[in-house]
């Protein structure tokens, strides 16, 4: 990876023209990434535009993936003295810059504060609020934490009045599933494997290390017998001829779910639904589980269905589906639930019902029901058509960037307008606002 610039990018001398993009006086420090080689091409990548770069890890996971030893930074003390080294890091490297995967991990908190303590610009990726072939661009934080939360419909519609983007089709499916799930695994293979060089690690999730290693390998040598479940669960579904309501389940350890929703654990927001459910849908009405694409079985999500269903009388109307592609059951459901769930926003394009627990991007009040649950499961509101496609245009111009962290292709995709969108002085939200937004790359990835 490209360091220190060796000059300013103009012509013999000359200075590079008003307004062009570089990285040279920046100064980034990027802490934890997307399990796999993402944050290794970003860094080289902003290397290259002039950028100097670093990297610190917290374990061997980290390092695995990042081929610049000159450029890593091991932080190996205990997690409480992680903010004073932080500063010291900060100080030290004339910092103006950090860059991270999610907000809300320990480490990453205090790096947020500390930005903004410090005045420094802050990069937050995430998954795609629209999934699957867009990542999640911001500066400041991300999901509850994101602009998205204050601005208003009127907001964005007003911003969208300078431009005139194509809309582009919803996906019907996640992305670069396998490729998601084997660098998650590597990592936790790393840290379980080699990390006595990191002694006082402590994992920002509840499980141990062996303990991730081991549900990822489980849900990779389970895939089979999953894909045998989703396709007879599905087949039922297709054969029943029932009227049904789905609900889009999200991880146990999602930060969203866990940070910004207002259950204590997957079993009390299955309770809930099917108690609202029982009480105010139609008697022909089914009630159907998508559970997330990755879910490894660390929460008993099953039995926990299986048991609300059976306490609510409703045990033959209640079903679980795992993973799999979820545009076949929105097309044919009637309304959908969720905690806050990205899925969601698929939903909301297909003009469905939506109810809502948790703080999310999307829960505007043009879009989310507001009515208590077995009003909503017995006659739901629909929401604002028109006013989320200028939604979604908003998104598609500003935080949500073609590609993925995961597959090679999509990294390539990602790279191509991310960088640009990180050296560029104003917030893509101000960007658009005042302007001044370039042009956004036409979505090209397919499956």
């Amino acid at each position: 990876m490209a360091g220190t610039a060796t000059g300013d990018g103009g012509e013999a001398g000359r200075p590079p023209p008003a307004g062009r993009l570089t990285g040279a006086g920046r100064r980034f420090l990027l802490l934890q990434g997307p399990h796999g080689p993402f944050f290794a091409s970003l860094g080289a990548m902003l290397g290259r535009a002039g950028a100097e770069v670093w990297r610190v890890g917290f374990n061997q996971g980290d390092r695995a993936f990042w081929r610049d030893c000159a450029r890593y930074i091991a932080f190996r003390d205990r997690p409480e003295a992680w903010p004073a080294a932080l500063a010291a890091l900060v100080a030290g490297h004339a910092i103006t810059d950090i860059a991270l995967y999610g907000d809300t991990r320990p480490v990453h908190a205090a790096a947020v504060a500390a930005a903004r303590a410090r005045g420094l610009t802050l990069h937050v990726f995430e998954e795609g609020y629209l999934r699957p072939y867009w990542v999640t661009y911001e500066r400041g934080g991300a999901n509850g934490h994101s602009r998205l939360m204050e601005l208003g419909v009127r907001d964005m519609q007003a911003a969208l009045a300078r431009c005139d983007p194509d809309l582009p089709d919803a996906p019907a499916r996640w992305g670069d599933m396998r490729e998601h799930i084997l660098f998650g695994a590597l990592y936790h293979a790393c840290v379980l494997a080699n990390n006595r060089g990191y002694p006082h690690f402590r994992s920002h999730r509840a499980e141990s290390v062996a303990a991730e290693f081991a549900l990822h390998l489980r849900r990779l040598l389970l895939m089979p017998v999953h894909g045998l479940q989703r396709y007879l669960a599905s087949r039922r579904i297709r054969r029943g001829g029932f009227p049904y309501h789905l609900v889009l389940m999200q991880l146990a350890h999602d930060a969203s779910f866990r940070d910004h929703g207002p259950f204590a654990s997957q079993t009390a927001f299955v309770a809930a639904v099917v108690e609202g459910f029982a009480r105010g849908a139609p008697v022909h009405h089914h009630l159907i589980f998508k559970a997330h694409p990755l879910e490894d079985g660390r929460a008993p999500i099953a039995a926990a269905i299986a048991a609300a269903a059976r306490a609510q009388g409703v045990a033959g109307r209640v079903h679980l589906v795992r993973g799999g592609k979820l545009a076949f059951l929105l097309d044919r459901a009637r309304s959908a639930v969720t905690v806050n769930s990205t899925a969601a926003q698929q939903a909301l394009w297909r003009g469905l019902p939506l109810k809502v627990f948790g703080r999310a991007v999307y829960a505007k009040p043009e879009f989310v029901s507001a009515q208590p649950l077995p009003e909503f499961f017995a006659a739901p509101t629909r929401p604002d058509r028109r006013a989320y496609r200028d939604y979604r245009r908003y998104l598609l111009e500003t935080s949500q960037v073609p590609g993925s962290f995961y597959g090679a292709r999509g990294r390539r995709e990602l790279l191509r307008q991310v960088v640009d969108l990180m050296l560029a002085a104003e917030d893509p939200y101000d960007a658009l606002r005042d302007g001044k937004a370039a042009p956004r790359q036409q979505l090209r990835l397919v499956t």
